[in-house]
Formats: structure tokens, sequence, C-alpha cells
């Protein structure tokens, strides 16, 4: 599957994130070292923002490529 990230919102890429691995939000908080699920559901909504470095955390754990194409 493949994703054009600059159509979507940034909570919207991070919930795709999330779905691709097949985590919910609860085991994904549990393996970023957040406290509980509501951290990733605020990001997914849109109220808190994730670092690059998360993203990229969870990409590469999961086997996601991330690549960034110039016009």
């Amino acid at each position: 599957m493949k994703i054009i990230a600059n159509e979507y919102e940034p909570k919207e890429v991070f919930k795709i994130l999330r779905e691709w691995t097949e985590l919910t939000q609860e085991e994904l908080a549990q393996e970023l070292g957040y406290k509980n699920y509501h951290s990733i559901k605020q990001i997914e909504r849109g109220i808190n923002n994730f670092t690059f470095q998360k993203f990229m955390q969870i990409a590469n754990k999961h086997n996601l490529m991330v690549i960034i194409e110039k016009k």
C-alpha cells in the first residue's frame, strides 16, 4: 500500500501508520512509552502533535518505508 502524505493532515497520516501496524491505540501507546492510549487518541484527533522521531520509530519497527520525493 502507498499513500501520498501531502494529501492528508498529520493526524490522518499518524492514524494510517498505526492502522498499517495493526496495533490498537493502547498497544501503540505502550510501544512508544506513553502512559496510556489517550496520548495516541489525542494525536489522532489533532489535539496533540507527534515528532518525526516517533513517526520514524514506528515505521522502522514495523518495516514501513518513508520516502520523500521532490516533485
